[in-house]
């Protein structure tokens, strides 16, 4: 098969011959129709914050495809259907795994490489796409699953203020599930206003763009402090950020991926007993919600799709996301 392999930092990615992947018992082989590129991927291959890719690795998360073969023990799934998973596996049997969160499992076992013509999943944490979605569709189950278990962490009471920090595609999908789940005002704070527009689609009331005075601006946009900030960044100094700006017993939750230190002032959370969460992936349960949720006919997040590639072309769309580009979610199709 052929992939796009990263063989380092600071060279473009590969595009390699690969022996194509054979399913192991529990395991699932798709071909690829479609796969997004995360910011993480960019993140991990950046050689930032001590957390890197080992060279020869084939990445890519956000896949969704079609069944080719099926390993020993799989059961409930047969070859030509259509589906997505998550890409990670636990043993099963551990008190994580049973609660459902298999990402916390000490045993965790990653299934990356969407960016391949076929990738190896698991099939305890693979699910049948619903007629109604396309493959673009399978693939965006992913990053908005991950929106929808840091919004379900927060816990938020139905008419909550709420701030969102970023406009990525994961502060997009924020924006998208704590409309769904009932927030009152929502506010999308990010330095630059090109994904605006999008950001109201999602479910945004207000934008605001970062710089002085932005927590006083986010303020009036709420009508109030926001009882819940949604951290979508990743970069140091958002934490800190996201406790000023919260109310007095508020919460702040991080869904960014940072790979360096980012300070915040314990004195500061502590005078105003704000609540700090760290959402770790998501689960079985939220993926499949995902994907019922957009078989109802809430699609609003399609629109985060703004280029599609073939994997020739994959080596310089990860290169010119790295700087500044006009780019919310590239998709790669590995067979062109």
């Amino acid at each position: 098969m052929r992939a796009a392999v990263f063989n380092g930092v600071g060279r473009p990615f590969d595009i390699e011959d690969r022996p194509d992947p054979t399913p192991n018992a529990g395991e699932i082989i798709v071909k690829v129709e479609r796969c997004g590129v995360c910011g993480s991927d960019l993140h991990m291959t950046s050689g930032h914050g001590g957390m890197t890719y080992q060279p020869g690795s084939v990445i890519g998360h956000e896949y969704a495809g079609e069944i080719v073969a099926l390993g020993a023990e799989v059961e409930g799934f047969k070859v030509g259907q259509r589906v997505t998973s998550i890409p990670l596996a636990g043993c099963g049997r551990c008190e994580a795994c049973v609660a459902g969160h298999p990402a916390l499992c000490p045993q965790m076992k990653g299934y990356s490489g969407g960016y391949a013509e076929y990738v190896r999943c698991a099939a305890s944490g693979t699910i049948l796409l619903p007629q109604t979605l396309s493959m673009e569709d399978g693939a965006l189950c992913e990053p908005l699953a991950v929106g929808l278990h840091g919004v379900a962490m927060a816990q938020m009471p139905p008419g909550s203020r709420v701030a969102v920090l970023g406009a990525g595609s994961v502060a997009l999908a924020a924006i998208f599930w704590a409309r769904k789940l009932g927030a009152g005002r929502i506010v999308a704070v990010s330095r630059s206003d090109r994904r605006a527009a999008m950001a109201l689609e999602m479910g945004a009331s207000a934008f605001v763009q970062s710089g002085e005075g932005e927590i006083e601006r986010v303020t009036e946009a709420l009508g109030g402090q926001p009882d819940i900030v949604l951290e979508c960044v990743g970069v140091p100094g958002m934490l800190d950020l996201g406790v000023k700006m919260a109310r007095r017993n508020g919460k702040v939750v991080s869904l960014g991926f940072c790979t360096a230190p980012d300070p915040i002032n314990p004195a500061m959370a502590t005078f105003k007993q704000v609540s700090l969460h760290f959402s770790m992936h998501f689960t079985l349960r939220e993926f499949q919600h995902v994907a019922d949720t957009l078989d109802a006919g809430h699609v609003e997040p399609r629109s985060m799709i703004t280029t599609r590639v073939g994997l020739d072309e994959l080596p310089a769309a990860i290169e010119r996301l790295r700087g500044a580009n006009e780019d919310t979610k590239v998709h790669v199709a590995p067979g062109q």
